[in-house]
């Protein structure tokens, strides 16, 4: 056994393999001490190795799911190895002590599930693969859950940017690669040829041609190569549900790097959950396909103003009719996941339940088609969609017959095809249920033979029917002609047979058998019919996701009191009453209420220089402005009064930064970074926040940084752009650079007490209030004295000689250590004026240097 399983550990790589074992999953060797620490189960041993015991954990099988998801959230891959074959096969094949072949049937990994249980439900699984050919970069895509296929081709400084919209559990990489993803699997190069992605799409779709798909460069094709490549390894030549793929264009969407994502929030939050995050507070979606559409149009905003307007249109129409919102919410909430049961069946994995919700799911669909088809004041758009809510009535009857209401998660009991479905199945069924009747007939009357009361007709796995009797009373069944012939003796009791029980056992049986064969084909049937309607299930799919989307976002809305914005092509930015989403839900969760805040950005005003205390609310400010842009591209209402956002063509944020110890930078050169990529890329169509530029580095450094960048920013990118600053002396670019205002967020200090009103008001910051927020933020009164004493000393030196570190020379902590060190510097002077250097051989003027140096250290 140790042999085999060595074999398929080979096969497995840096997967644990789970090998089967009769009821348990097994692990061995270093897998079992990694899966026992992960799972906190008992770590054992099993026989030696070399000599040495072998270490052992394992998991039932009926519940490895659970333990699957708790491996592969810890970062692991799974392999799994089933048994291929029958002990009765094995038997045949090499005799009765022949082990039961097993291979590896699956490989279980983060970016592969299609499991309803390990997989989160308003959250998109996405595999993604990424290649360079010829100096361009191709990513493919996929959602295996729901089939969703993308291809895109981008620059190489680029790729960062494409995978973390994408936001990928999972990303598969040639081997070799300098450029590959941090964390991604190696895959061998040849996977990765545009000439095998080609052929894999065109054998996968059954086409001849991919042009009906549309137009693929070469790089989005070899990506698409070790996609497929990938997903056939895991799958053990099994491949998943894989729609038609699609060419994302460049230029269609708003661009906005890594780190702009994670400094806007905007699926995870800082902490790396969704709490707090911009999705959290915006969704409303009543199913979890619509909750992962949302999430997509929030990370891939759109740019195309047309589109923009149809989705808002359809925001619109139900935003203004809250009775027919509610209605359509109720259809939409009683919805199954169609896209995921239809993700499971085709890749194998699924279940009569699946079938049951593609049932179910389809029938609601076309509920919800009757219902809007009867309203005359439909938009464009949801025209559009209902043609795919209807078209499935042939399907959805076929299951209606042919499933129980509620069919099992498990189809090897059988039990899930209705009766009347099938005649000669449901002659099966009643001839099984007429033999377990004579069974229990069968009890009683041996009971009256026998005098036994205690007599029962018992079943298990081993025996199959057999009758049990007291230790006691056997004697009576023993006898010659008693007409039972005994099989086992136990400790209190023994087991008997007799002829006509072991006639019903067979007939039992066989009928047992014939039915659980007769379900199991009528399953394989009612999964073809899904499989060749796949891609008309996921249209449907798609459109009910895309309807609760624009009802979520309607409902969000109406909540808020949002506005709906207008998208225009001139470079402008004019909102009234900003809030910031997230914070504005926080504050009211404890009934507070948001101050809200105009911002108004045109081409002779672009550039707002904003001061003002930590604490008053710039960094929110900035924020808000740049959600409220990401939201209304993404075809959404925004949090405001009005809105009138000019079209953004990329999207920056450099707001806060932390080291980033595993590629070797310090947090001043994770902001410089990120500054470098806002000034090589910005455009005139671009909207840029920055966030206390300079501050990682020395007072002097960090200005001259804040000045070149912000004029950089006005007069070379020209962008539209909120810049906050503790910096008072930027004030003075208001005098050079015409499109630059001054504003600042508004705070009083009312007896002794900092107030911060988060308001924002024209005109440069009087003063920082840095002490006074060091107050507010429990910073000890000794300290923040002392640290009075320092700023009096500084911007008194500071008026005198016009230098930001003048006057530290009179700061008395510094007192002492600065006449020791003319002490020093006089003692020295005092020897050296006394030398005669012209009568000292190069022997002594050497000596002396190492005495002078000695005396200098102290």
């Amino acid at each position: 056994m140790m042999a085999q399983y060595l074999a398929l550990k080979q096969q497995a790589s840096d997967c644990l393999l789970f090998y089967r074992m009769g009821d348990f999953f097994e692990l061995f060797f270093d897998d079992a001490k990694v899966a026992a620490q992960v799972l906190d189960i008992a770590l054992t041993s099993r026989g030696e190795h070399g000599g040495v015991p072998i270490p052992m954990c394992g998991v039932p099988v009926h519940s490895a799911e659970g333990y699957l998801a708790r491996l592969i959230r810890a970062g692991c891959r799974v392999a799994i190895a089933e048994q291929v074959e029958t002990p009765e096969e094995a038997k045949k094949r090499g005799g009765s002590k022949t082990l039961v072949a097993r291979d590896i049937v699956r490989f279980v990994t983060a970016g592969t599930l299609t499991e309803e249980a390990l997989l989160e439900p308003r959250r998109a699984n996405v595999l993604a693969a990424v290649c360079e050919v010829r100096g361009a970069i191709g990513v493919a895509a996929c959602d295996i859950s729901t089939g969703r296929m993308e291809l895109e081709e981008c620059a190489p400084d680029q790729m960062g940017a494409a995978l973390a919209r994408l936001g990928a559990t999972e990303i598969v990489a040639p081997e070799n690669w300098d450029q590959a993803p941090a964390g991604c699997v190696y895959r061998p190069n040849r996977s990765f040829g545009s000439d095998e992605g080609e052929a894999r799409l065109k054998a996968v779709h059954g086409v001849t041609t991919l042009d009906g798909f549309g137009q693929f460069s070469r790089a989005m094709l070899a990506a698409a190569g070790g996609l497929i490549g990938y997903l056939d390894h895991v799958g053990r030549g099994t491949l998943p549900l894989l729609l038609p793929p699609v060419a994302r264009e460049t230029g269609t969407h708003m661009a906005m790097d890594e780190a702009t994502r994670a400094s806007l929030e905007i699926l995870t939050s800082t902490g790396g959950t969704r709490r707090g995050s911009l999705v959290e507070a915006i969704d409303r979606c009543v199913t979890g396909a619509g909750a992962r559409l949302l999430a997509e149009d929030l990370s891939a905003p759109l740019t195309d103003s047309r589109s923009i307007y149809r989705r808002l249109e359809l925001v619109s129409w139900l935003h203004d009719d809250p009775l027919l919102r509610g209605d359509i919410r109720a259809v939409l909430r009683s919805l199954p996941d169609v896209g995921r049961a239809l993700g499971r069946v085709v890749a194998g994995r699924g279940s009569p339940r699946d079938l049951g919700q593609l049932r179910d799911g389809l029938a609601e669909a076309r509920r919800l088609h009757d219902m809007l088809r009867a309203r005359a004041d439909r938009p464009a758009p949801l025209d559009e969609l209902l043609p795919a809510l209807s078209g499935h009535g042939a399907l959805v009857d076929l299951y209606a017959r042919a499933l129980v209401p509620a069919p099992p998660t498990e189809r090897s009991q059988g039990g899930f095809i209705a009766e009347g479905y099938d005649a000669g199945l449901d002659e099966l069924r009643r001839v099984s249920g007429n033999s377990r009747r004579a069974i229990a007939a069968l009890e009683a009357k041996y009971r009256d033979e026998t005098g036994v009361a205690a007599l029962k007709i018992r079943h298990n796995g081993v025996l199959g029917y057999f009758i049990e009797v007291p230790a006691k009373h056997a004697d009576r069944l023993m006898a010659p002609d008693s007409g039972f012939t005994h099989r086992q003796t136990m400790a209190g009791a023994v087991r008997f047979n007799a002829l006509a029980l072991h006639e019903e056992a067979s007939r039992i049986a066989e009928s047992g058998g014939h039915s659980l064969a007769a379900e199991e084909a009528h399953f394989e049937d009612l999964v073809g019919h899904a499989v060749r309607a796949k891609e008309a299930i996921a249209t449907t799919a798609a459109a009910l996701a895309r309807i609760d989307v624009a009802a979520g976002q309607a409902e969000r809305a109406a909540e808020g009191g949002w506005a709906l914005p207008r998208v225009v092509d001139e470079p402008c930015l004019e909102i009234t009453g900003g809030r910031h989403p997230v914070v504005e839900a926080a504050l009211a969760s404890r009934g507070e209420r948001f101050v809200a805040n105009d911002c108004r950005l045109a081409p002779q005003d672009r550039l707002w220089l904003i001061g003002g205390p930590n604490m008053g609310g710039k960094s929110t400010f900035l924020r808000q402005n740049a959600l409220i842009v990401l939201l209304a591209q993404a075809g959404g209402f925004v949090p405001a009064q009005t809105a009138t956002i000019g079209m953004v063509d990329r999207l920056f944020s450099r707001v806060g930064a932390s080291d980033n110890l595993a590629r070797g930078r310090s947090t001043f050169m994770v902001e410089m970074v990120e500054t470098a990529a806002i000034l090589a890329q910005a455009t005139e169509r671009s909207f840029v926040i920055l966030d206390e530029v300079g501050r990682g580095t020395s007072t002097y450094d960090g200005l001259a940084l804040a000045w070149a960048v912000a004029e950089a920013v006005h007069s070379i990118n020209r962008s539209r752009c909120l810049f906050a600053t503790h910096y008072h002396e930027l004030a003075r670019l208001a005098e050079s650079c015409d499109s630059l205002s001054l504003h600042h967020v508004r705070a009083r200090e009312w007896k002794g007490d900092l107030v911060l009103l988060h308001e924002l008001a024209e005109g440069p910051a009087d003063k920082s209030y840095g002490l006074a927020v060091a107050r507010l933020a429990g910073v000890p009164a000794p300290v923040v004295k002392r640290a009075k004493s320092v700023l009096d000393k500084l911007e008194k030196g500071r008026a005198a000689t016009g230098g930001l570190a003048a006057g530290l020379d009179d700061l008395p902590l510094f007192a002492a250590a600065i006449e020791a060190a003319e002490e020093k510097v006089d003692a020295l002077r005092e020897r050296l004026n006394g030398l005669d250097i012209d009568a000292l051989s190069p022997r002594e003027a050497l000596d002396l240097l190492y005495q002078l140096k000695a005396q200098a250290n102290g």
